[in-house]
């Protein structure tokens, strides 16, 4: 299989990950305030006393598989934008960014769970402090901002335009998606614009994945 049509099942996967986190964020954890500024902090932990292996999973889902996921389509990209270098190495670089950052969050995500769940038993206090603690870190890495992805995805759209290498409508898609990333910036407008990133995301992540999965079959460029 070569790599556009790897790029377009990493695509798919991308959008898998953040339908699946907004389907748990709408529904499990909605009673804690997940996902916003009014969290509860102990309500949560005990969840995370009686259930750790939910927010494991979701946080591997969301942050981890998302984020090895995401590595391989920025190179499948980068590489689609091989007739314009500059762009081509800008994208690819922003691109890895984002995905380091995202990959750490759901690591300290991670932790923050398996700390608590150790420390609810005896503590259930110092267990609330420690996982808000580390929530915050993990929130400062790209769980509460969407600034490098954004900023990637505005790139990509951008490199992509001006190349006619992806259609418009999927350029279209990921411009008011990187738009509401970087408006994720402005704290009174970071929940409206999250939203508008994510639903944007998914939508532009599935009309990539369709888009690679259907190309023609290109001669291989390495990308410097």
């Amino acid at each position: 299989m070569t790599l556009p049509r790897i790029g377009g099942l990493a695509a798919l996967t991308c959008a898998a990950t953040y339908m699946i986190g907004f389907a748990l964020l709408a529904t499990l954890l909605a009673p804690f305030g997940y996902g916003t500024a009014d969290i509860d902090a102990h309500a949560l932990t005990a969840f995370i006393d009686a259930h750790p292996d939910v927010l494991i999973m979701w946080n591997t889902t969301i942050y981890v598989v998302n984020a090895l996921a995401l590595v391989v389509l920025v190179v499948a990209l980068a590489g689609r934008l091989a007739h314009v270098p500059g762009w081509s190495a800008v994208t690819r670089a922003f691109g890895l960014i984002w995905a380091t950052l995202v990959l750490g969050a759901g690591m300290i995500a991670n932790v923050a769970v398996e700390h608590a769940a150790q420390l609810y038993p005896t503590d259930p206090q110092a267990a609330a402090e420690l996982w808000h603690l580390l929530h915050i870190v993990e929130l400062g890495l790209g769980g509460g901002n969407e600034i490098a992805g954004g900023v990637w995805i505005t790139c990509v759209s951008a490199a992509a335009r001006a190349a006619r290498r992806l259609p418009r409508a999927v350029n279209a898609l990921g411009l008011l998606a990187g738009l509401g990333g970087l408006l994720t910036i402005f704290p009174a407008l970071g929940d409206a614009a999250g939203v508008v990133f994510g639903l944007g995301a998914i939508a532009w992540f599935l009309a990539v994945g369709a888009v690679l999965l259907t190309a023609r079959p290109q001669p291989v460029t390495e990308v410097l």
